[in-house]
């Protein structure tokens, strides 16, 4: 498994058996534990669950089940596919579909969930809920099979798999234009390199703990867990009521790196829970999923004075983050626009172009679309040709595949850092979740047939804190529970507002920024 993604923690747990690798939920798991489980939670499934694709199905929220079970997916030479029990059972249903995934792992949440999901499931699944009673379910539902051994009894010896570099290491299933979610696949080779670039940048070692603030779905949480394990560190997980109180985790856990959206930064910074010196023990305080104010970072920096404050860019097609900025509390406020931290430049090996509609590279102090070409740049989208090869491109004289993130950016001098200006698109980031409007859209002309347009609302400096619908013609009452059954929260939108006709622009096409217009006069 020398390329693997689980290659880092194999060799931890080899090095430093008895260090912690998993504290949750008050129980803490040392690296020969984690691996002695993960490895009989593989064989087990490799003796029950053979063939289908080598995709492994976690359905789990931050818990020791799922992180036990990303490992034993990567343990089998699978790829792991993280599901959501918050999202509504249709689309987890066809996520787990179109993935093909022979088995799925099941934490006590997840094993909650289960049963509207398996309604809308029409082949033969394996199930493994360690630790969890399934009698009922395996009586409701006999086609499928029911794990209830205990593996590290009954399992065979675990045989390391063979592992590509091009082998997919997650799938993982985001916002789809069509109202048809997309797997972006992501291969041993791509995260590999993020990995490397991260622990050499940090200089990670064994004695630093690591926050997990991110589910599983969020491709964030892969630095926790992976970047921790890599070195022999700890990766302290925290539970929803912890999240409610960040700062008393941060003192309680003596965390040293913190990884988070802006918007949990803005909460904290309102909340006064960055008064100055308040974590001395951080040393690296990590933000991406969003634009991240300048004020924030700021107060970070103040609130942690041994700790260097960083923001991270990146699509998840470009395997996590690509493009990095290091904030300077004395010259950074000289370079922040519009009061937001740059996005800054590009990681080590990857190359990024700013482009015109044409493809061809602008001028400094010119906005266009960010382009990104490199080793982390992921192979494309799960069985999906034609979108693959509308975002994954070929640029004239420039050798490798470039993929347009969709992204307005700009460099205002040659060696400036990136500066984030917005969409070119309608893809829009609500409390760090990537969401493509044209989903909601879509959802909304499948329940009413009538025509929709999502929009952003309330806009904040991190993105948007909401999301509202416009609609020309009446509407069925109860439109946003019915698009809460199909939609994951964070998608559904607050508001649905009746107007007697959509404004357009010059050139006939919705106008958006009226509709936002609008809403902005109507709250005065």
């Amino acid at each position: 498994m020398h390329h693997s993604l689980a290659r880092g923690f194999l060799d931890s747990a080899e090095r430093t058996p008895e260090n912690p690798a998993l504290r949750v939920e008050g129980r803490e798991l040392t690296y020969a534990q984690l691996r002695d489980n993960a490895t009989a939670w593989a064989a087990l499934l490799d003796q029950h669950a053979p063939g289908g694709t080598a995709l492994t199905a976690v359905f789990a929220r931050r818990s020791e089940v799922a992180c036990t079970a990303m490992l034993a997916a990567l343990l089998r030479g699978h790829g792991y596919v993280p599901l959501n029990a918050d999202f509504p059972a249709t689309r987890t249903a066809k996520m787990l579909t179109r993935a093909g995934c022979r088995a799925v792992i099941v934490d006590a949440e997840g094993l909650g969930a289960l049963p509207a999901v398996l309604e809308h499931i029409d082949r033969d699944l394996v199930v493994w809920a360690p630790g969890s009673e399934v009698a009922e379910l395996q009586q409701r539902w006999p086609r499928h099979t029911w794990l209830r051994a205990d593996p590290l009894a009954s399992a065979p010896p675990w045989q390391p798999p063979q592992v590509d570099p091009d082998d997919i290491a997650y799938l993982l299933f985001t916002s789809g234009s069509t109202g048809e979610p997309k797997g972006v696949m992501v291969a041993h080779r791509n995260i590999r390199h993020f990995i490397d670039v991260m622990v050499e940048r940090y200089q990670l070692g064994p004695t630093d703990r690591f926050s997990q603030t991110f589910e599983l779905v969020f491709d964030l949480s892969v630095f926790d867990h992976f970047c921790a394990w890599e070195v022999g560190a700890c990766l302290c997980v925290p539970s929803r009521a912890d999240l409610l109180a960040p700062a008393r985790y941060l003192a309680t856990e003596q965390l040293t790196v913190w990884f988070c959206v802006p918007s949990l930064g803005v909460l904290m910074n309102q909340l006064r829970m960055l008064r100055p010196r308040f974590y001395p023990h951080l040393r690296w305080v990590l933000f991406c999923g969003e634009a991240l104010p300048a004020e924030v970072a700021a107060a970070f920096a103040q609130a942690s004075p041994n700790a260097t404050v960083e923001n991270l860019y990146g699509p998840t097609e470009v395997t996590l983050a690509c493009t990095l900025y290091r904030f300077d509390p004395a010259s950074s406020p000289a370079e922040c626009d519009r009061g937001l931290v740059p996005i800054g430049s590009a990681y080590p090996g990857l190359t990024a172009r700013i482009v015109d509609a044409d493809l061809r590279e602008v001028s400094a102090g010119e906005p266009g679309e960010l382009l990104l070409c490199g080793p982390q740049v992921c192979p494309g989208y799960w069985r999906d040709p034609q979108r693959t090869a509308r975002s994954f491109t070929i640029i004239p004289d420039h050798p490798g595949i470039h993929y347009r993130t969709g992204d307005r950016v700009v460099r205002t001098e040659p060696d400036a850092p990136i500066q984030f200006l917005g969409r070119v698109d309608h893809q829009v980031k609500v409390h760090g979740h990537r969401i493509e409007l044209g989903e909601i859209e879509a959802a909304v002309r499948d329940i009413a047939r009538i025509g929709a347009v999502a929009i952003p609302w309330p806009v904040s400096a991190a993105g948007a804190d909401g999301l509202v619908v416009f609609v020309e013609q009446p509407y069925p009452d109860g439109l946003l529970s019915q698009l809460s059954g199909i939609l994951p929260p964070y998608m559904v939108p607050d508001a649905v507002h009746r107007i007697d006709r959509f404004p357009l622009n010059a050139n006939g096409k919705i106008d958006r920024h009226a509709l936002r217009a609008h809403l902005e006069g109507a709250s005065c």
